[in-house]
């Protein structure tokens, strides 16, 4: 009798345990995150600045070929020649750089965002340990919730979480 009472409770307990289950729209969660705002305002001013870079070089060298162009005309074929070559070289060097200082920055800004997913889900995981979630799913375009209850959306407030993080 006492077995069957032991084994009625914990029946009973196995059945009042649910498991607590939320969603996060990742997208939405990372398109209002502060913190991703800014790093991309960062990096869209200084692309915005390679861009600049890139285009006065190529102007200046643009006007650099009209100019030899030009003296060309007074030269000997074989010297145009010799001369055409370096500024052909030149121009080569000058763009492979600006394309070292391109790859360099997206590296750069890859990283970071790297790093900023890996702090999100880092406050998803305590978010969900704190309040006692067995699961949090992700939501949003391309996420595991195709539908789900608002009162099950968590996605408010671990924004609230790291943008009041992110403002210390």
């Amino acid at each position: 009798m006492k077995k069957l009472i032991v084994f009625a409770i914990v029946l009973a307990a196995m059945a009042c345990q649910q498991n607590k289950i939320g969603y996060v729209n990742t997208v939405k969660l990372l398109d209002d995150y502060q913190e991703k705002m800014d790093l991309e305002a960062q990096f869209k001013v200084k692309a915005d600045a390679l861009t600049r870079k890139r285009d006065s070089i190529s102007q200046s060298f643009q006007m650099e070929l009209q100019a030899f162009q030009t003296k060309a005309e007074k030269m000997s074929q074989q010297s145009a020649q010799e001369e055409y070559g370096q500024l052909q070289q030149r121009g080569q060097y000058i763009g492979q750089q600006l394309q070292q200082e391109e790859q360099q920055l997206q590296q750069t800004s890859q990283i970071q965002m790297d790093s900023l997913v890996k702090k999100v889900k880092k406050e998803i995981s305590a978010f969900g340990e704190t309040n006692g979630y067995t699961y949090i799913l992700s939501g949003g375009d391309g996420g595991a919730v195709l539908y789900g209850d608002d009162a099950n959306d968590l996605t408010d407030a671990i924004l609230k979480i790291l943008n009041d993080k992110y403002g210390k």
